[in-house]
């Protein structure tokens, strides 16, 4: 049982020590048709290639935030709602970002240099 405890505080201070010196990005989604990826309130339009936190607040149950780029490929499902985080290494090249279900009018894109 004490190895158990010992484990859990383990993880709970190694996770977020790894994330701390990570840029984070913010991803939305919904609840209207709306998408988003911004850094410190901006939109995100151009990132320079390296580790990433993106976390993905889909706030509607007729959308997800699905990302594509090069070695990328991560959503959230279409009729869930919630928070996700995910950490990425992101590389040289275009990234775009769309909900699948409304993909001609909610995208956007950003380039890594």
């Amino acid at each position: 049982m004490k190895l158990v405890a010992l484990a859990v505080l383990v993880a709970a201070l190694v996770v977020p020590s790894a994330l701390a010196g990570t840029a984070k990005l913010q991803g939305t989604v919904g609840p209207g048709f709306t998408i988003t990826l911004t850094q410190g309130g901006k939109k995100v339009t151009k990132l320079k290639a390296g580790s990433y936190v993106f976390t993905i607040a889909d706030k509607s149950t007729i959308h997800n935030f699905h990302l594509t780029g090069p070695g990328v490929n991560k959503k959230t499902t279409v009729g869930g709602q919630g928070t996700s985080t995910w950490k990425l290494t992101l590389k040289k090249g275009t990234y775009k970002y769309v909900c699948d279900p409304h993909a001609s009018i909610m995208k956007g894109s950003f380039t890594v240099s």
